[in-house]
């Protein structure tokens, strides 16, 4: 204890910066590892570690002080290896430093791209067919595009329901958007082995899995219940509707998804509006003779795109 006090008495300015550094190197390590699987073990190693040290401090244990010491060093080496996953995911955040200058984008081709998502979605969930879309950002998606078939088309609504209908032979997988075209369809993605998200489907945990490896988001319809989903960044907002969908478009392309993000989907509507129906700003899609829904299972036949 005397020790303690006799380091608090002599503190410089020096000594409180090399302090507050280190503590905010610590809440760096801590806030990029958020929400992944890591996080507990990491939360008990420093618990133990700081234990130990003080132990070893107040009662002048100089056995255990040495076994203390001698360890470190194995830590240090091991740390990396333990979490080569979340230190891989943590500097490909380091290397997008070009997204903080980055103008938001409010183009025409953006508002069409979000637009015709968001239709397309609508009647995706309405009807239970099952969507993996995910959207291309700073991080290339090469390795995943060429797992299916290239297609180089323009993003629409009619597309995307063709695709996704449960006949067609590329519904079972993912589409990838880049640049605001479909660069394949029919996509494999990897799925996330976090346990936290053990209990969901394949198709939920595909679209964690890619956001835990990239920047990309990607919305997701069930098959089993309509339910529209979204997942940026390792995380998953469940049971949106479209004007939540809208609004996190919106902000992906304006680089405004950052932190706690699925609370901006809380605050983007009033919650009265019910998952799968269309929300404000978002007029119910046009049907067609081909459209209309049929009685077996609540499945209509393919729609047709406009020659």
């Amino acid at each position: 204890m005397e020790d303690i006090l006799w380091t608090f008495s002599h503190l410089e300015l020096l000594d409180i910066l090399d302090i507050v550094l280190v503590a905010a190197t610590i809440y760096a390590l801590f806030f990029l590892m958020q929400g992944t699987q890591a996080i507990q073990l990491l939360r008990g190693m420093v618990l133990v570690v700081l234990v130990m040290f003080l132990l070893s401090r107040v009662l002048r244990l100089t056995a255990f002080r040495w076994l203390i010491e001698a360890t470190l060093p194995a830590l240090v080496i091991g740390i990396p290896v333990i979490f080569q996953p979340e230190l891989r995911r943590a500097l490909e955040r380091l290397g997008r430093t070009g997204q903080f200058f980055v103008r938001p984008i409010q183009d025409e081709t953006v508002i069409r791209l979000i637009d015709a998502i968001t239709r397309a979605v609508h009647r995706l969930s309405a009807q239970r067919h099952g969507a993996l879309i995910v959207l291309e950002r700073e991080t290339g998606l090469q390795e995943y595009v060429e797992t299916g078939v290239p297609m180089h088309a323009e993003v629409t609504s009619q597309l995307l329901r063709t695709i996704f209908y449960p006949s067609t032979a590329l519904h079972d997988k993912a589409i990838i958007i880049r640049n605001g075209r479909v660069a394949a369809a029919g996509c494999m993605l990897p799925a996330s082995t976090n346990p936290q998200y053990g209990y969901l489907g394949t198709r939920h945990r595909a679209a964690i899995g890619v956001t835990e490896a990239s920047d990309a988001l990607v919305v997701v319809v069930s098959e089993e219940t309509g339910t529209i989903s979204v997942a940026y960044n390792g995380k998953l907002a469940r049971h949106l509707n479209t004007s939540q969908l809208r609004a996190a478009l919106t902000a992906f392309f304006q680089h405004q998804l950052t932190g706690d993000w699925t609370r901006l989907l809380e605050r983007s509507t009033s919650g009265s509006t019910r998952s799968g129906e269309a929300g404000p700003g978002v007029p119910e899609p046009r049907s067609s003779s081909r459209e209309t829904t049929g009685s077996t299972a609540g499945r209509s036949p393919p729609p047709i795109a406009p020659k």
